[in-house]
């Protein structure tokens, strides 16, 4: 099964179900199963102060998903799980986001295109577009020129299982 590394929090912000979308540098044309394996690194190394708010969020949301008495104190954070499979979910789609209009969907509807489907020819559904909610848009780098990989179907794991990961798209054997 294809499997992809995102770094904590946000490994664990797909598993929950409050981001939907994984932004990226690259698009893919892979459709299907994925394995969503978080990071080794700890959270709090690789966010800044200036994504306190980011942090706080973050905090908020899982902690209101697994009941840690509604906010997960920010150290917390770092006992998220790392070095492991957490969940599978399903790309469906691959955006290019070519501008982010903002929450406001009746601004939107006036923009072009907000995160147009990536097809290298006119499709059925070219045109098309997405407005990213205003927590997707926390949670994930709506800058022009990069990509929102569609995920649907999210299962989170009761058991992390501890997996070394790789950087893009790579193969993980379940039996390994």
């Amino acid at each position: 099964m294809k499997a992809i590394t995102i770094h904590q929090p946000w490994a664990s912000l797909i598993a929950a179900g409050f981001k939907t979308y994984e932004t990226r540098s690259r698009a893919t044309r892979y459709r299907g199963l994925i394995a969503i394996h978080a990071g080794a690194k700890q959270p709090l190394s690789i966010l800044g102060k200036e994504d306190y708010h980011l942090i706080r969020e973050a905090a908020v949301a899982l902690g209101n998903k697994w009941s840690y008495n509604y906010v997960v104190p920010l150290m917390q954070l770092n006992n998220l799980p790392r070095g492991a499979i957490i969940a599978i979910a399903r790309v469906v789609d691959c955006w290019n986001i070519v501008v982010c209009p903002g929450t406001d969907v009746d601004t939107a509807k006036h923009i072009p295109i907000g995160g147009e489907l990536n097809v290298s020819a006119k499709h059925p559904r070219f045109g098309e577009y997405i407005v990213p909610s205003e927590q997707e848009r926390l949670f994930g780098d709506w800058d022009p020129g990069r990509f929102a990989w569609q995920l649907e179907l999210v299962e989170a794991f009761e058991t992390p299982v501890p997996v070394k990961g790789r950087q893009g798209l790579w193969t993980w054997y379940e039996n390994n």
